[in-house]
């Protein structure tokens, strides 16, 4: 009897062998979780989406700048001399004479700017990298004891020899964005002449870096999941310098890697269309984590970002290559007094009393243009007047108040030199910069008067 049950016993665990192995993979995985795969990339949070996308626009607004302008005829190490206000990005100044150029640097090699004299006039030769960060800046200010002459960008490691006289100004990338600014003020032709003085040259021949190829986007829409199809390039073709950013470049590139998952890829796009571009719009009325008073916001960083990255894509997309708040300090109002949007139909009035005039809080000028709403360009008019400044011929009030006029016809009451045309039929911001700003303006209590619609 106790034979027959072990035997029996014996035949029962046959079948039961033989009944898991004739089950499908899939059924015997139901059946034994813990044999389950573990996932190799676990879920991405929309949250972590969102941050990554803004991220990583910050870089690719610079890339595409980049590719345009090569496209449109820069050279590596060549200095163009624009004419005044023939530059096309957001947002530009139009009281400077620009030059521009993309310098390469190697390991032996420099790129040498010359600078001639100037004196009682603003002028600074800026250097960002490829995320729109400010490397170097050379002026007087800076460089008290020699302003002038040859100054040679080098990168950190490179070991070259310079000639005597030629002052070594070490940069950490072997590419950067160069831009001199030459005031204008009311010798326009002086301006002219001293920025055709700028020269650049290189120390010898430098192998020309690649160009990254990265998406190129319309000024007046962001991309969606397909700016993380450029996430590597990007990364790759440009170092983030500024400290913390490590996993939010490995989190990029993953959201690049599930992007190629056509579930994932309308999932991530669907998020970037809804929370990034909500976040990028909500942030863009402060200018990322500026603040805002009588409808004029102000930047917490510019230049110079740190860790501030929502604020330094926003700046790119909406003033590529601004300098730090030292040199020049940037106001933007997009509403009038009452928080409405500022519309060419209007007419507004920016008054400021005799105790604060713009000039007390710029040790050099100050300056306001009209951009449009979209592609932040200056607004064209009839009278091709693109910017109010003390080089303008303001008139002045009998109590020393000045009265700034917006309308797309010169009010019957407004000076010339005090009115600013914006054309009807457009949505407008405008851009207040203090060079050189001190007081108020430096340490941030002061914010323009609000604009007045008068009619």
């Amino acid at each position: 009897m106790k034979v027959r049950h072990t035997i029996l016993a014996f035949a029962i665990y046959l079948v039961l062998i033989a009944s898991a192995s004739a089950q499908s993979p899939a059924e015997g995985k139901a059946r034994h979780p813990q044999a389950t795969a573990p996932s190799l990339t676990p879920a991405i949070a929309d949250e972590q989406i969102s941050k990554a996308y803004i991220y990583l626009l910050g870089r690719l607004l610079v890339a595409r700048q980049e590719q345009l302008d090569f496209k449109s005829g820069f050279r590596w190490n060549e200095l163009l001399h624009r004419a005044p206000g023939a530059v096309d990005w957001p947002n530009p100044n139009l009281d400077v004479a620009y030059s521009e150029a993309w310098i390469a640097v190697d390991d032996t090699h420099c790129a040498v700017i010359s600078v001639p004299k100037i004196e009682g006039r603003y002028f600074t030769v800026q250097l960002l990298d490829g995320w729109g960060e400010t490397l170097a800046n050379i002026n007087e200010r800076l460089y008290p004891s020699k302003s002038s002459g040859e100054f040679a960008f080098c990168h950190v490691d490179a070991d070259v020899r310079l000639p005597e006289g030629v002052r070594r100004i070490d940069i950490p990338v072997k590419q950067a964005r160069m831009l001199t600014r030459v005031a204008l003020g009311t010798d326009r032709e002086g301006a002219i002449a001293l920025q055709h003085r700028f020269t650049l040259s290189s120390t010898g021949p430098v192998r020309p870096p690649d160009i990254p190829k990265t998406l190129i986007f319309d000024d007046t829409t962001f991309p969606g999941v397909e700016a993380f199809d450029s996430a590597n390039a990007a990364l790759d073709s440009e170092a983030d310098r500024n400290p913390g950013f490590r996993e939010m470049q490995a989190l990029v590139r993953r959201i690049a890697s599930a992007a190629q998952m056509p579930e994932e890829r309308t999932r991530i796009d669907r998020v970037i269309r809804t929370q990034a571009f909500r976040e990028l719009a909500s942030a863009g009325d402060i200018i990322g984590h500026g603040s805002i008073r009588n409808s004029w916001a102000r930047p917490s960083v510019v230049g110079e970002y740190s860790t501030d990255y929502l604020t330094r894509t926003l700046v790119n997309r909406g003033g590529i290559w601004a300098n730090v708040k030292p040199e020049v300090l940037y106001y933007r109002a997009a509403k009038d007094a009452n928080g409405i949007e500022l519309s060419g139909e209007n007419v507004y009035t920016l008054t400021f009393p005799k105790a604060a005039l713009p000039s007390r809080f710029a040790t050099w000028f100050w300056s306001v243009i009209a951009v449009d709403a979209a592609r932040y360009r200056v607004l064209p008019n009839d009278k091709k007047k693109y910017l109010l400044n003390e080089a303008a011929g303001l008139t002045y009030g009998a109590d020393g108040s000045l009265t700034l006029y917006f309308a797309a016809e010169k009010p019957a009451d407004a000076p010339e030199g005090n009115w600013l045309p914006t054309p009807r039929g457009t949505r407008y911001r405008l851009t207040f910069r203090y060079y050189g700003p001190i007081d108020g303006v430096a340490n941030g209590t002061y914010y323009p008067p609000p604009l007045v619609r008068v009619r």
